[in-house]
């Protein structure tokens, strides 16, 4: 069964439970507006004005033989957790020739100041907004990441760039190196660059030097609580970001695994699965939700199935709208390989200040 597929009839499941499969003022076939048009690579966005709230639309890929989620995610700068969530069912080793894979390259913006870096923590995603231009647009960059594990909480906060290193040594702190040693894997007092460096090419320091955005000599952590704290992107990502980063730059860490915004008109709901060290359930982010929206011209069934379910996929929610598998089948089938040079067009925006 295609992952798609498996996402929504989970979903599906939960909303006829709740008595609201059926809704009135769904369109019928004969309503049903076109597809949207492809993305691919999700990451970059031009010209992103101050009212905008969400950004991209999901696609689908056909998994080839060999694919794993972590080889999906990193083709189209996705994490590995949101693939896995937003495609329940599904073998995440080994989806299998032929399945079709839901890739969540829709994204709600944060509710932050657009200045500098914005890191969501449960969406695992980060956000750098580029300088404004005459008319107040953006050039808007988004890059999934990798944060602290249970226990190395990579903490919220307000903080900003201290320093960058490229090709950093890594000193691991002793708290850390005593794990290492106790499980029999000891580490050096100092790792020089180099393959074996887990910080990979690139470092950048925050003003709580105890964490750092980084890049990875294990890509596919990317999308996983696997740190100890610090910000792990892909090589590709830091590298490009690292430039972007002087000293002083915000960097604002968020705790929202509930977001909610407007697209084309429609309300939409995205949830994610709330981190297990931070605070609330689904039913917070009904609340949420109601704060943004009003009592009113919400389906509210439907957004505590997509609450519960924590997709990580923005969905439509408000009166009338299409019910969540009518919304994804709109979603348009890409070529499952990356496709141009993201860096290069983002910098480009970023040197007009953006479009």
């Amino acid at each position: 069964m295609g992952c798609c597929r498996a996402g929504v009839s989970i979903l599906g499941a939960a909303l006829l439970l709740a008595g609201c499969a059926q809704l009135a003022g769904t369109p019928g076939p004969e309503d049903e507006p076109p597809p949207w048009p492809g993305l691919e690579r999700a990451d970059v966005y031009e010209g992103v004005s101050g009212e905008t709230e969400v950004l991209g639309r999901p696609q689908k890929v056909v998994a080839r033989h060999a694919d794993t989620f972590s080889d999906i995610a990193r083709r189209f700068n996705l994490g590995y957790d949101e693939m896995r969530a937003a495609n329940p069912g599904v073998d995440p080793w080994l989806p299998g020739e032929g399945t079709e894979i839901l890739l969540p390259t829709a994204h709600i913006i944060p509710a932050a100041a657009r200045e500098g870096v914005v890191i969501n923590l449960p969406a695992m995603r980060l956000w750098w907004f580029g300088p404004r231009d005459a008319e107040g647009r953006q050039t808007v960059v988004t890059h999934p990441i990798g944060i602290g594990r249970v226990g190395w909480s990579t903490p919220v906060g307000e903080y900003e760039v201290l320093s960058r290193t490229k090709d950093p040594s890594w000193y691991p702190p002793a708290s850390v190196r005593r794990e290492h040693a106790e499980a029999g894997d000891p580490l050096p007092a100092v790792v020089p660059p180099g393959p074996d460096n887990p910080l990979g090419r690139h470092a950048v320091r925050l003003s709580n030097p105890v964490y750092l955005l980084h890049g990875t000599n294990k890509p596919a952590g990317v999308g996983m609580r696997v740190s100890h704290g610090c910000i792990r992107l892909y090589p590709e990502d830091i590298e490009w970001l690292y430039d972007f980063l002087p000293r002083g730059t915000p960097v604002v860490m968020v705790d929202q695994p509930w977001l909610a915004g407007r697209q084309d008109g429609q309300l939409l709901f995205e949830a994610h699965g709330y981190l297990e060290d931070g605070h609330g359930d689904w039913t917070t982010g009904l609340e949420i939700l109601r704060q943004r929206a009003g009592e009113h011209g919400v389906e509210w069934a439907r957004a505590a199935a997509i609450s519960a379910a924590g997709m990580g996929v923005p969905l439509p929610v408000g009166a009338g709208s299409p019910d969540p598998e009518r919304w994804l089948a709109r979603a348009p089938q890409v070529e499952n390989r990356a496709r141009g040079n993201y860096r290069e067009a983002g910098a480009e925006a970023v040197v007009l200040g953006g479009r």
